[in-house]
């Protein structure tokens, strides 16, 4: 069988080519894309050449990047990680034909798929498809920013995700998919407030319609919050924020907001590192703490509870309660499989926003 894929050849060089699928062996599926989700951040760092993977190699077993050899190179087979399929064909009684999965195998319109090794969710009939591109990878990215959060507030022992934001103010730094969807997390998660902080206007105006309080990333909201949010004297700001934002004035702009010996849960991507971030300054004086939250790990202790699996389904908890909004808010453009790289291409120069852009393989989604 053949499928279609988006590859990267060279920086700035996006195309689809044609490529032959390997057989389905005994306990693997077929699977048919219906719809694939862009994660414009880690995509258009390839696109863009800005990758550090591109100019180092992380050696796992040490967790240090080496700059001896890339641990990526062109040409980039396997874009993007938010795919939702149906199940063409199963050879394991764990999968029937016809149902349809959340997966994270990359812009290909089929996939070969072992159960045994990959991650797939089983989606429920009355779940929209094109929200479940956020099920499989990039939604589980939130909610282990706030079991983070939750590991923090309650020094690991973790009961529910709204540990860690339950009747606290929050702040989200970054108004991208992953801001917006970790402050929907925690409105429902009972924060008793949430302010979102961007630089774009665009993305700030899709905040404030959600209901949240929106700020100007690049005007201080730390001072803002800081007389906003009292909780006594010389104890004032976020109790938690959460920093999506792959920028080191994002970063700082976290710092500032939080009150003394508060906790930053660091979900973002710096792509060229973060040389603005001042730790002589609040994150020194007022004993902050700062969390890295990638989907890799999960706090330490926490992971034969919170697998991937239960990510994903507090993931399905939150489109069941906020779909509406978030196809309405989140999901800006639907497009044909065909210009998912002209679209890329315009992304990456800057010359369209999108927060999520999802290319429809099957016709009937779009």
């Amino acid at each position: 069988m053949m499928r279609r894929n988006l590859v990267l050849p060279a920086p700035g060089v996006l195309e689809i080519v044609e490529e032959q699928l390997p057989e389905v062996p005994e306990g693997g599926l077929l699977l048919e894309t219906l719809v694939t989700g862009l994660s414009a951040g880690t995509e258009l760092a390839f696109v863009k050449g800005d990758h550090p993977g591109l100019r180092s190699r992380h050696d796992a077993d040490l967790g240090l990047f080496l700059p001896d050899s890339a641990g990526t190179a062109y040409p980039v087979r396997r874009l993007g990680y938010m795919e939702v399929a149906r199940v063409a064909a199963s050879r394991t009684a764990a999968f029937a034909e016809g149902d349809i999965l959340a997966s994270a195998y990359g812009h290909a319109t089929a996939h070969v798929a072992d159960p045994l090794k990959e991650h797939l969710v089983l989606l429920d009939d009355d779940l929209d498809p094109l929200l479940g591109v956020f099920v499989a990878h990039l939604g589980p990215i939130c909610a282990n920013g706030l079991l983070h959060a939750a590991a923090e507030a309650t020094g690991g022992q973790v009961r529910s995700l709204a540990d860690g934001v339950d009747g606290r103010q929050v702040l989200v730094t970054g108004a991208g998919p992953i801001g917006l969807l970790t402050a929907l997390f925690a409105r429902s998660l009972g924060a008793r407030e949430v302010a979102v902080a961007d630089s774009d206007p665009l993305r700030r105006r899709v905040a404030e319609e959600l209901g949240f309080l929106a700020l100007d990333l690049d005007d201080d909201p730390g001072r803002l919050l800081k007389t906003r949010w009292r909780h006594g004297p010389a104890d004032r700001g976020a109790d938690v924020v959460f920093q999506c934002r792959g920028r080191a004035e994002a970063l700082h702009t976290a710092l500032r907001a939080a009150r003394p010996q508060g906790t930053i849960i660091d979900l973002a991507f710096y792509t060229s590192g973060a040389d603005a971030v001042r730790l002589g300054e609040e994150f020194h004086h007022n004993g902050l703490n700062l969390r890295c939250a990638q989907i890799g790990r999960v706090p330490r202790g926490l992971a034969g509870h919170w697998d991937r699996a239960r990510l994903s389904a507090e993931t399905v908890r939150l489109l069941r309660s906020h779909g509406d909004v978030i196809r309405k808010h989140l999901v800006t453009d639907v497009v044909p499989y065909e210009d998912a790289p002209l679209l890329m291409r315009e992304v990456s120069l800057r010359e369209r926003h999108v927060l999520t852009a999802v290319f429809a393989v099957a016709p009937e989604y779009l």
